[in-house]
């Protein structure tokens, strides 16, 4: 048995900014995927992670008592297929930003869910946001808090705009030119992040009166007209915000960032070949990179390897 595949995703802009309304800008990254699969002979990989389902399994169970208006599952099926041993075949990197969890919960939507929304169907803003906070209810079990994003982005494979917290509508990006200079990449700080402790430390910090300030004024002010330039194709002035957004992170959102990479981060901005950001939440997996020069930025960036997810 094997399922269709979902992709992983990159929350372009957004981060933490959503948590505070800003908008963001998702798109699917189709490096990475996985898909539910049974095997004859299952391997260590395949057993650590039908563990994890029959705990998921417990969480959908309790979701569907305290929630049956929500989402109801067919838990009977589901429930013979993880005894059978089904699990979560996953190309995508845990804690590294880029959705693990949000394909698997796709993935279980998709197959088990009873009357759910699909794809082929007429997306209307309603059914968007039923389906994020479906999701979001679904993925808490894996962050403790969700914004059900990642898994409507994997479910969808396409790119979403979130507007605020309850006006999000499916977009178009402009399209790629691979022989263009200007890049989006990933770079891989060599550590596992955890979600949850991040979010924490954000949380934390939004008790003080003078980050919820630099947040309005600045964050959500400069991730907001980064979305805006990427969609409306303005390369010229995204740099110019990007930087902007780079130098706030980096003052504002020091423990997000593991600390081998605050002189890297620095250097992007003070010689312009890159701009540096968090990739989800931060603490280590991914650093998302924005460059008008690939070859530049390669060069500065000599040792370490980026990943292109996307030329213009």
């Amino acid at each position: 048995m094997k399922g269709p595949l979902f992709y992983s995703k990159i929350l372009l802009f957004g981060e933490y900014g959503i948590i505070q309304d800003s908008k963001g800008l998702s798109i699917p990254y189709n490096f990475y995927n996985g898909a539910l699969k049974s095997d004859e002979n299952p391997s260590e990989e395949a057993i650590a992670s039908n563990g994890h389902l029959k705990r998921f399994v417990s969480h959908l169970k309790n979701l569907e008592i305290e929630q049956p208006d929500l989402v109801q599952f067919d838990l009977v099926t589901l429930e013979a297929d993880v005894t059978n041993g089904m699990y979560f075949d996953s190309s995508i990197p845990q804690g590294y930003g880029v959705g693990s969890s949000g394909a698997l919960v796709a993935a279980i939507y998709d197959k088990y869910a009873q009357n759910k929304i699909t794809v082929l169907e007429n997306l209307t803003r309603e059914k968007l946001l039923e389906l994020k906070t479906i999701f979001s209810q679904m993925e808490s079990f894996f962050h403790g808090k969700s914004s059900g994003l990642d898994p409507l982005n994997s479910y969808l494979s396409i790119p979403i705009l979130i507007n605020s917290k309850d006006n999000i509508e499916a977009t178009g990006i402009p399209t790629q030119s691979l022989d263009g200079k200007g890049a989006v990449f990933l770079i891989d700080s060599g550590i596992v992040g955890e979600t949850a402790p991040m979010v924490n430390i954000f949380m934390e910090n939004l008790k003080d009166q003078g980050f919820r300030n630099m947040l309005k004024t600045q964050f959500v002010k400069y991730t907001d007209s980064c979305v805006e330039n990427f969609l409306g194709g303005d390369m010229k002035s995204l740099f110019a915000n990007t930087k902007k957004l780079s130098k706030v992170v980096l003052s504002h959102f020091k423990p997000m960032i593991p600390e081998e990479f605050h002189a890297i981060w620095q250097k992007g901005i003070d010689t312009n070949d890159y701009y540096l950001k968090l990739c989800g939440s931060g603490g280590g997996g991914y650093i998302l990179g924005f460059t008008e020069d690939l070859e530049r930025a390669k060069t500065s960036l000599k040792d370490y390897k980026l990943e292109v997810v996307y030329q213009f």
